[in-house]
């Protein structure tokens, strides 16, 4: 690990390797800092070996010293020492996540834009600590201004080595730091007869070091302005004299080195007589952010409105290109053709943008935002574009891209939103939101059509964050809003209405859901047509609540509807047609269907795997109910295997606490009695049980519904008591929530009848029994699953019960039964066969 490299040779590359700068042909000197930054490096690697903890190496130091192109040596220099070497920008908290998310497809691990940005950085800190599947990496953090802001994202522990750059000192009370100062005199000289090429006499650079103070950025800019223009470095440094007095009268401040500040205008002043236009372009690119600005915005914005100073070089490429090329040429900018980006050094944005006056800046940075806007793409949900989105992203906070009241810009922080959401990222979404939300309506009050637009993205991110509450009371406000200021039949007030409805069923009111998803559906096809995307995914919503009611045919024919029209209807994305076609697998199973559902399921997994990723949650949603599905034609031990594989991956992406994590806890739990895991189920559904009372509420039916899965767990483990005691609470609260006409609280009967034959009470078993059973008929039917599986526990109780007449009959007519609708093979028939009992179970749908 301790290789010394001294010159340019191809060298191995790391297996990763991402966002390094190009390197510096013309790096000079720093030899005796790189040494010992590799000493440091090595001694960390060591100490997080032995005391599992990481000791980042932090270079702080004045703007312009050299602290990038120093870790970007580094970087280069000792790259065959890496598998990974991964850069980060850490000048904007905010996007820390999504930027240490992008290592996660590199190291194979899930994708931010499949499981969420801030569970994707968390499992790549994981990795990069185990040192799994790479033990041997560096994670650079650049311009990392402010120690907190970065230190959830170091690995705590593990093989590899963090370096951070910054111009806070307070790197060093904690960590081990190394002081980057001005070049010494040698290493100035060095550099500038390395950089300008050519024979000098000691005296010559010299004499520039001295006056530039040895600033390696403005030696660069120097030697950069010398080379373009023929500049001798006599007349050069009796220019920078003149412009160092020029300073000292605009009473700047001492934040920036008067030599720095001195060799930037006289670049600029040069800039200016040469190409005026590069001049313009430079001051329009300080507004941006110091990332790397994607030259595609000067492209596509083009013919924006409102843009003076910049318009002519964007309606002319070839004087833009020429402009970016001169402004490459003396050092102001750095051009990388390969990546289609600019990038501008922060020090040298600072001091263009103080050099300007008030109304100046406020002048260009308005004609920057209408700039991003115009430049950005217009549909959030094509994949293509989201490289676009992710590019501009960084210059939002940095240019005050929240202020502009301007319509276009309004558009393009929607859509930014609509991108985050896309994505999974749904913290940045939040904090976007809500700044976007605070400007606005102080801007233009809460009524204005933009801030109410605003809403319904932040009301669906919190419902994707699991805030069901706040998500409520914002989309109510928002829809009666909406209703008073877009009129009630206006599209954006029936798309919260939807949200609206989801919000609903959270709340466990599944016919007001069914209520509102009607209204909703009726106004949109009365208004858009039947086959209108909007229409088609609020029709979705109302097949999902005729689920959550049991009525399982109408559910069939609506999602049977959705699924066939959204696959071949135009403006409808992916997402939209696999949670569609989701649907109808998990209805036709409802139906009793399970051979189907399993067909129907397995085409909707594998069009999620190949189109969405396998890590992608709607692709795992769609695997858990094939899972179930599998559980349900007996197939336990393909089910058990997906159910693991399943619960693990949403396990670590969101958490134990996540609705789809706890449906799939269920989800496996289930398939784990069928397994006869016993024990391992019974300690699954006891942890689950206490989430679901914390994130739907005790009297949610869910809630309800899992607490009938514990019961039937209890009594298998032989505690009947127990079991009747749940089963007895379930069954009331599902009663009072949804009926005794509804199938979570049949399954629950059926159920509670078991308890009572297991208590040897087998006069209240056959009471229940009856009950149970004529509900089931003339709910669901004869041939229904649940119908069949209440009648072969009512003949087992009738037998006990010396019924032996009743009990034949009985057991004759639903063996039958299952024969003509399940096939002789499945496992409850041959259960029925051998007179044992079925237990029935609750698997949550999403909501």
């Amino acid at each position: 690990m301790n290789e010394q490299v001294n010159d340019y040779a191809p060298m191995r590359m790391p297996p990763v390797w991402g966002r390094v700068p190009a390197r510096n042909l013309n790096f000079t000197g720093r030899e005796g800092m790189l040494e010992r930054l590799r000493l440091n490096m090595d001694m960390s690697r060591t100490t997080a070996i032995v005391a599992h903890t990481n000791v980042p190496q932090a270079l702080h130091g004045l703007g312009g010293v050299g602290k990038t192109q120093l870790v970007t040596e580094y970087a280069w220099k000792y790259r065959s020492s890496y598998d990974v070497v991964w850069w980060i920008a850490a000048d904007q908290p905010a996007l820390l996540s999504a930027a240490l998310a992008a290592l996660a497809p590199e190291l194979g691990l899930p994708p931010a834009s499949s499981v969420g940005v801030e569970e994707s950085a968390a499992v790549v800190r994981r990795a990069l600590q185990q040192g799994d599947p790479f033990d041997r990496w560096l994670l650079i953090f650049d311009n990392a201004d402010e120690p907190e802001s970065i230190k959830y994202f170091i690995p705590d522990g593990g093989p590899g080595h963090v370096l951070i750059t910054s111009r806070n000192t307070r790197w060093s009370e904690n960590n081990e730091s190394i002081a980057v100062d001005v070049f010494d005199r040698e290493e100035s000289i060095a550099f500038l007869r390395k950089r300008l090429k050519r024979d000098m006499p000691p005296e010559e650079p010299d004499g520039l070091a001295e006056a530039l103070g040895d600033l390696p950025l403005a030696l660069e800019q120097a030697a950069a302005l010398q080379l373009t223009t023929g500049m001798s470095t006599d007349e050069y440094i009796l220019a920078l004299g003149q412009q160092t007095r020029s300073v000292l009268t605009m009473g700047k401040s001492s934040e920036y080195p008067r030599s720095m500040t001195a060799a930037w205008q006289l670049s600029v002043q040069v800039i200016e007589e040469r190409m005026p236009e590069a001049a313009v372009v430079l001051r329009c690119l300080a507004f941006f952010g110091p990332d790397p600005i994607p030259r595609d915005v000067f492209r596509r914005g083009n013919k924006t409105a409102g843009i003076q100073s910049i318009a002519p070089m964007m309606a002319d490429p070839v004087l833009l290109n020429k402009a970016f090329g001169e402004l490459n040429k003396f050092a102001l900018i750095k051009v990388d053709s390969l990546a289609g980006t600019v990038q501008v050094h922060r020090l040298v944005q600072a001091l263009l943008r103080d050099a300007l006056s008030e109304q100046e800046r406020s002048k260009i940075r308005h004609e920057v935002h209408l700039l991003l806007a115009g430049g950005a793409p217009s549909d959030p949900q094509n994949t293509s574009m989201w490289r676009s989105f992710r590019e501009i992203l960084p210059h939002i906070e940095p240019t005050g891209f929240v202020r502009c009241v301007e319509g276009p810009a309004r558009v393009l922080g929607i859509n930014l939103l609509r991108y985050l959401y896309r994505i999974g990222d749904y913290t940045s979404a939040r904090t976007f939101a809500e700044q976007f939300l605070a400007a606005w309506t102080e801007q233009s009050g809460e009524s204005s059509p933009d801030v109410l637009r605003l809403r319904r993205q932040l009301g669906n991110v919190l419902w994707q964050l699991g805030e069901y509450a706040a998500s409520h009371h914002l989309n109510e406000e928002t829809l009666e809003l909406m209703e008073a200021t877009f009129g009630p039949d206006d599209e954006e007030t029936l798309r919260v209405a939807n949200s609206y409805g989801a919000n609903l069923r959270a709340l466990g009111d599944f016919e007001a859901a069914r209520e509102r998803d009607q209204v909703t559906m009726d106004a949109l096809e009365r208004k858009f047509g039947a086959t209108y995307p909007t229409t088609l995914q609020v029709i979705n919503n109302l097949g999902l609540d005729n689920v959550l009611l049991s009525d399982y045919q109408k559910a069939r024919d609506l999602q049977n509807l959705t699924y066939l029209e959204m696959s071949s209807a135009t403006g409808i994305g992916k997402l939209e047609v696999l949670n569609a076609w989701n649907g109808l697998a998990l209805v036709i199973r409802l139906c009793g269907d399970f051979e189907e559902a399993c067909t129907m399921g397995e085409d909707a997994y594998s069009f999620g795997i190949r189109e969405l990723t396998p890590e992608h949650p709607l692709t795992l949603k769609t695997g858990k109910d094939l899972s179930i599905a599998l559980r349900r034609t007996g197939d336990i031990s393909r089910s058990l295997a997906m159910a693991r594989d399943i619960h693990s991956r949403f396990h670590k992406l969101f958490g134990p606490n996540n609705p789809d994590a706890m449906a799939a806890a269920i989800a496996l739990a289930n398939t784990l009695r069928e397994a006869g895991a016993i024990e391992e189920a019974f300690a699954l559904t006891r942890d689950t049980l206490p989430r679901y009372r914390r994130v739907y509420g005790a009297h949610h039916p869910y809630t309800y519904g899992c607490q009938g899965n514990l019961a039937l767990l209890y009594r298998r483990r032989g505690d009947a008591a127990r079991a009747r005691e749940e089963d007895a609470e379930a069954y009331e609260g599902l009663v009072s929530r949804l009926g005794a006409n509804h199938g979570y609280t049949f399954c629950v009967a059926v159920n509670l009848a078991s308890d009572f034959a297991a208590m040897g009470d087998t006069e209240a078993a056959v009471r229940q029994g009856e009950e149970t059973l004529a509900g089931l008929r003339a709910f669901f039917g004869e041939d229904h699953h649940l119908t069949l599986a209440g009648a072969v526990n009512l003949a087992v109780d009738l037998d006990n019960a010396g019924m032996e007449a009743e009990e034949k009959k009985l057991r004759a007519e639903t063996v039958q039964t299952y024969r003509e609708k399940l096939g002789p093979d499945h496992p409850d028939l041959a259960r029925a066969l051998k007179g044992e009992r079925i237990d029935w179970d609750f698997d949550p749908p999403p909501l």
